[in-house]
């Protein structure tokens, strides 16, 4: 069985081998990372437009290898609630009959010196690192390995957000 993630991020890549990996056990996974892009901004500043991000990649990666089993997207952005600044990602999944689902992550408040920095045109996996005095978190634990001291990390909160984004296909009760 071969799953496609719509990323060359390592942590994109652990998600989704450790969420297919426990849905799928009895199964020999084939994991392939390809680069496509999301078709929104760099930096996503809607709820929507994050979601539409996902399923871009999603598509992208269908069309760049169409024989696969699954395509996964993820896409991370942000969005001002009552004035604060949270953060969050959807994940997208699609399976070769055309049967798809998507799941949002948790919301993540964050920190006033960070939301200055992005509101200012940064990206956000920038302004953690600059903030955190860190470099590369995007590719590691992320603002939610941050702010909980790795209780909770991108990595982590990514896999259990695709495994709720697989129950419209994997579950007979939605067919």
């Amino acid at each position: 069985m071969e799953i496609v993630i719509a990323s060359q991020n390592p942590v994109k890549r652990a998600a989704t081998q450790d969420a297919f990996e426990a849905r799928f056990s009895q199964e020999n996974l084939v994991f392939t990372a390809v680069s496509v892009a999301s078709g929104v901004d760099d930096q996503p500043f809607s709820d929507a437009t994050t979601r539409e991000g996902a399923w871009n990649r999603v598509q992208g990666a269908a069309e760049t290898r169409p024989k696969a089993d699954f395509w996964v997207g993820f896409e991370g952005g942000v969005d001002l609630v009552d004035g604060a600044m949270v953060t969050f990602a959807w994940v997208a999944v699609r399976a070769a009959n055309g049967r798809g689902g998507s799941a949002r992550t948790v919301t993540l408040p964050l920190p006033p010196a960070v939301q200055e920095l992005v509101l200012a045109g940064m990206e956000l996996g920038e302004a953690n690192d600059r903030v955190f005095g860190t470099s590369g978190s995007k590719r590691a634990g992320g603002a939610f390995g941050l702010l909980t001291d790795d209780r909770l990390t991108r990595r982590s909160v990514y896999a259990e957000t695709l495994t709720v984004a697989l129950i419209p296909i994997v579950n007979d009760l939605y067919r």
